[in-house]
């Protein structure tokens, strides 16, 4: 595992060590799971949590996933969640920072018994420019079965050639993902909502 300085104080953090890829069929529970770990994050956080949403291949009915459920919880205040870093690491997280990717703040939790990864935090502030484009690939995903069914194919593929590591896993399947994503932020864009 690396260490690197927190916010160039030399101070070790942790980062996320890679992990073998096992691909699950779909289970209703991950959606559970989402639910319930969302209402554990509402009340550690109160007001400064708007809302999180269950994203990622395990909130796409039908397709194999990676069994780690991903959450973008989404605050008024990054600056603010920054602040209660504590808060989030007393519920058994670890985390990140960006960890690559500005404006987010990257975090998971691990199952105590096995050691396995149960849930990833990208936590965005509302309104953030980035956020959406999460959101538009699994609703769109999720519109489209016959599209869903060609990325768990892809997903199945990567995984014959990088079960691994999941880094590499994920980066062989990113050329796939950032096809289909431009598709489904213009088919987000243009979707209505409901109330």
């Amino acid at each position: 595992m690396l260490s690197l300085s927190k916010h160039g104080t030399g101070m070790p953090i942790d980062t996320p060590d890679p992990f073998h890829v096992e691909l699950r069929p779909y289970s209703p529970r991950w959606a559970e799971m989402a639910a319930e770990e969302s209402a554990r994050l509402k009340a550690a956080l109160g007001p400064l949590l708007v809302t999180v949403h269950h994203i990622g291949s395990t909130a796409i009915p039908g397709i194999m996933a990676k069994p780690v459920v991903d959450l973008i919880p989404i605050v008024t205040d990054i600056t603010r969640l920054d602040a209660q870093e504590a808060t989030v690491r007393a519920l058994g997280y670890k985390w990140f920072g960006e960890f690559g990717l500005p404006g987010r703040r990257y975090c998971y939790l691990r199952d105590p018994a096995t050691g396995n990864r149960l849930f990833q935090l990208h936590c965005y502030q509302e309104g953030w420019p980035d956020m959406p484009r999460h959101l538009a690939f699994r609703d769109y995903l999720r519109a489209h079965p016959l599209l869903a069914k060609a990325y768990e194919m892809e997903k199945i593929r990567a995984a014959s050639v990088r079960s691994d590591d999941v880094n590499a896993y994920n980066d062989e399947k990113n050329g796939w993902i950032k096809r289909v994503e431009k598709d489904a932020l213009a088919w987000f864009s243009s979707a209505p909502r409901a109330p």
